[in-house]
């Protein structure tokens, strides 16, 4: 994982405080301090779920995660967005990370109308319903392998493909399983890389290139 401080790639060696039930559930609060020698900011998560216990029922804490979010930061836990990436898709990609400790739900909504409009106007993908757009990208064979099962695997979050009306209206609030609407952040973060960051490094190595071909005279790349 990373440090929603400092956002460097860290273990997680969170210890487990448990707070007791209540209707809602099981929670539990995980503490950890960030081991990065820059950093040693403390991380704090308040999580909800199925408990494990000893055959005389006393609890030891949860077994397995139905919902977690960050107590302290309060802040998105992903790196800032490349300058390359137009903005329209680059604040619907802000505000779903900003909210998904809060709301799973209304972050996921907000990636897939981030993800539709990407399918839309950089994979030119025919308007439909968000199901058949990606079907239609991956069919096209113009996205590697891993991004095309990347995307792919999106319509089975929050049953989304059994369900016509919510693949029409991408950004309808609907359930999502427990780290659903990460991996949302995490497809949409590999095609703004595709997209946008890798051709505008390469433009600038091309750049680079004819202007030293320029320089000494000779043709320029096409």
């Amino acid at each position: 994982m990373k440090c929603p401080n400092c956002l460097v790639e860290i273990n997680p060696d969170f210890q487990e405080i448990y707070l007791g039930n209540d209707n809602d559930g099981h929670w539990s609060i995980f503490k950890m301090t960030c081991p990065n020698p820059s950093c040693k900011k403390m991380i704090i998560k308040l999580g909800k779920g199925a408990v494990r216990q000893r055959p005389n029922g006393t609890i030891l804490g949860i077994q397995s995660l139905t919902e977690d979010r960050f107590v302290k930061p309060l802040t998105a836990t992903r790196p800032p967005v490349h300058s390359d990436v137009d903005s329209k898709y680059a604040n619907d990609y802000k505000e779903a990370c900003l909210i998904i400790s809060f709301s799973p739900k209304a972050s996921a909504a907000l990636s897939r109308r981030c993800l539709q409009n990407i399918l839309r106007e950089k994979a030119k993908v025919k308007k439909g319903n968000l199901v058949n757009e990606i079907q239609e990208v991956i069919d096209s064979g113009k996205l590697p392998t891993y991004l095309s099962e990347s995307i792919d695997a999106i319509r089975n979050i929050g049953n989304f493909a059994a369900h016509p009306l919510k693949s029409t209206s991408t950004g309808e609030i609907i359930d999502v399983e427990h780290g659903e609407a990460e991996w949302l952040l995490d497809v949409i973060e590999t095609l703004f890389d595709f997209y946008f960051v890798q051709p505008a490094i390469l433009k600038a190595k091309k750049d680079a290139l004819n202007k030293k071909l320029t320089d000494i005279g000779k043709p320029l790349m096409k």
